[in-house]
């Protein structure tokens, strides 16, 4: 049995009408299936934990990033597997495992490919799927929301990434990776990413790998006003590893935290002034 939660609020209206597409196409397969609309926040991560009691073999998330984890929220610790069917503005997670943006072909993938052992991260005890940090990708996060009033896809958020250029200053940030040392410095990012790519399009953690076990750390120090332009190219570019201001290492747990300091999890704000990250080797079941 597959059951879908579609967020008809996701990509603009793009998550409903790509439920009723959805319905549609599984019908025409003869497959069964149930369709499920959210309400509210939270509500996928219901209705997720629902499915996987009442029997379901896969639950389906048609929405972006946001959708994805509150489902993924529900099924943690059970035996039902995900399926992503893309429907948001970023869809970022997807990027990582080779899910195509297609709904046809992303479908396919669920039909056809197993549910393979994929790793999470918790952050603070919380699930998150991709990414979490903090410093100059919440000040684009910030922007881009503003901007998603105007343009979609890649392009609010390049245009938070030029805003916060000319205004984000670095943080103090007090960290430590795995049982290594605290230390301390003013940085102009501090991310855990299971997955390589944020903002909808933007290669935060070229090489990381969902399946590995590791979170990939990347330390930004800051940078000289000058630098800036150069770097929004490398950093469009996928090229944030060869930054001379930037440390990367793999390891499965990182803590840090800042006075006052906003996160970054999966797209979403969050306040916290500490932030406990660790993986969660092959915590789900993913199709892909």
């Amino acid at each position: 049995m597959l059951y879908a939660i579609a967020n008809p609020a996701a990509g603009s209206g793009l998550g409903k009408k790509l439920g009723l597409a959805l319905h549609q196409a599984l019908e025409e397969k003869h497959i069964p299936h149930v369709v499920e609309e959210t309400t509210s926040p939270g509500h996928a991560t219901s209705l997720a934990r629902q499915a996987a009691a009442q029997g379901a073999d896969t639950v389906l998330s048609v929405g972006g990033d946001g959708t994805a984890l509150e489902v993924a929220r529900g099924l943690l610790g059970t035996s039902c597997a995900l399926g992503l069917i893309p429907a948001g503005t970023g869809n970022d997670f997807r990027k990582t495992l080779g899910i195509s943006k297609e709904t046809n072909k992303a479908l396919e993938t669920v039909l056809k490919k197993p549910a393979l052992p994929t790793d999470a991260g918790l952050i603070n005890d919380d699930l998150f799927l991709n990414e979490i940090g903090t410093g100059f990708d919440v000040a684009v996060l910030d922007y881009a929301v503003k901007a998603k009033k105007y343009c979609r896809g890649l392009l609010p958020y390049l245009a938070g990434v030029i805003c916060a250029l000319f205004r984000f200053r670095p943080i103090p940030v007090t960290f430590r990776i795995d049982d290594g040392p605290e230390e301390k410095q003013d940085l102009f990012v501090i991310a855990a990413a299971n997955g390589g790519i944020i903002g909808g399009g933007i290669v935060i953690a070229p090489d990381a790998r969902a399946d590995d076990g590791l979170l990939d750390i990347i330390i930004v120090d800051k940078i000289k006003w000058y630098q800036l332009p150069l770097r929004l190219v490398g950093l469009l570019q996928g090229k944030i590893l060869s930054f001379p201001e930037t440390r990367f290492v793999r390891a499965k747990k990182l803590s840090f935290s800042s006075p006052g300091m906003r996160l970054n999890v999966d797209g979403e704000i969050v306040s916290a002034d500490t932030a406990r990250v660790e993986i969660l080797p092959g915590a789900l079941k993913i199709h892909r």
